[in-house]
């Protein structure tokens, strides 16, 4: 398996962005809004270190994924689960269902696919 090291540079990146807005941006904008469009970026990006297949197939799949997420927040699984308390399970799983996220993680992988197609892995 080959590691595309442009995609885990890209990766790090995000990742580094991400967690300068959860500790330093405290807003109604940015850390809900543009965090979410870029945790979308990430797992996208994530993915695409090992996976050289069909950019168009993992950008579903990741919408799929993010959406999935989102409606497991609506139907209140963080509390079915009695974890509600446990940071880690909140910060990963997320504890508040936001009909605008699902248009963030649409813009996300809109962004990652736009990113991969043109930037990252252009056709010569």
């Amino acid at each position: 398996m080959q590691i595309n090291k442009k995609y885990l540079l890209f990766f790090l990146l995000i990742f580094f962005v991400e967690i300068l807005i959860a500790l330093f941006v405290r807003d109604q904008f940015i850390r809900p809004f543009i965090g979410d469009v870029l945790v979308t970026v990430l797992l996208f990006a994530f993915c695409r270190i090992f996976y050289k297949g069909n950019a168009l197939k993992l950008a579903f799949g990741v919408l799929i994924f993010s959406f999935t997420i989102e409606f497991l927040q609506y139907l209140k699984l963080i509390e079915i689960l009695g974890l509600q308390n446990n940071k880690i399970a909140v910060t990963v799983l997320g504890a508040t269902f936001d009909w605008l996220d699902l248009l963030a993680y649409l813009l996300g992988v809109l962004i990652s696919y736009f990113i991969d197609k043109k930037l990252i892995t252009p056709k010569n």
